[in-house]
């Protein structure tokens, strides 16, 4: 079957990490961009670096708190007025505060879990509904691999969360099995970015250029579901999904 060419594609939580590398990476290939975040003074910076380089492109940019519910379908409707339609939406906005379960720390918990699954889960339905108007797209979910196994320690909520977008993935894939909507789950392991410099493991490590490639290789080929890179963390989750709880903190 031949590869659809999915030309307009929205990501949010673009500023900076993975979706500012997958912005630059979509632009490389020609793609019109549709970014969205808090930060809109780098969503400009971004912007203007883009065009920059890849002077035929369209960019346009917004700013979007995902946990607005109510501003999400309409920052998104906005930036496919800009571009004329929007043909993938990568959620990507996310966190990775917390604190251990149980430590008083409840907010950090809370907010983790409010961003990445219940904004996530707004997301989708807004881009669901687009699609359906629209008549097809693609609808590309960045979970983690965390997302396989729950692990101890402050990564306790973030893996919770990541679980939920998995999970609500998967059955987005059998919902829109015969289509016109397809959906992709993609699982980074860990990957250099913002949220990752602030966290105390760095095992296995890979640079933002390299992740980010991978991620979208996987993205472009509309793969179902896709740990990335995929060596070793392919073998590494299967071993996480065996290990009995109190042996993962290496992971945590």
């Amino acid at each position: 079957m031949a590869q659809v060419t999915r030309q307009r594609i929205l990501i949010t939580g673009a500023s900076s990490g993975l979706g500012a590398g997958m912005a630059r990476a979509f632009a490389a290939r020609g793609r019109d961009l549709a970014l969205c975040a808090r930060r809109v003074d780098r969503l400009d910076e971004l912007k203007s670096e883009l065009i920059r380089q890849c002077p035929t492109i369209k960019v346009a940019v917004a700013a979007l708190d995902v946990n607005d519910h109510e501003q999400v379908p309409k920052v998104f409707a906005e930036l496919a007025g800009e571009l004329g339609g929007i043909d993938r939406v990568i959620v990507n906005a996310g966190v990775g505060k917390g604190a251990p379960l149980g430590s008083g720390k409840l907010w950090a918990n809370k907010a983790t879990i409010e961003t990445n699954l219940v904004a996530a889960l707004v997301q989708i339905e807004t881009a669901l509904e687009m699609f359906k108007k629209s008549g097809s797209g693609h609808l590309v979910l960045i979970s983690s691999v965390l997302g396989n196994k729950g692990v101890a320690g402050v990564k306790a909520a973030y893996a919770a969360s990541k679980a939920g977008v998995s999970s609500l993935g998967e059955s987005l894939r059998a919902e829109y099995a015969s289509g016109p909507i397809k959906v992709t789950v993609i699982e980074p392991g860990y990957i250099e970015s913002e949220m990752t410099a602030k966290s105390e493991s760095t095992m296995l490590m890979v640079d933002n250029e390299t992740g980010v490639r991978k991620m979208v290789d996987a993205i472009e080929r509309e793969t179902g579901r896709a740990i990335v890179p995929g060596w070793p963390w392919i073998p590494l989750v299967a071993m996480l999904k065996a290990l009995p709880p109190r042996f993962t903190k290496p992971f945590a």
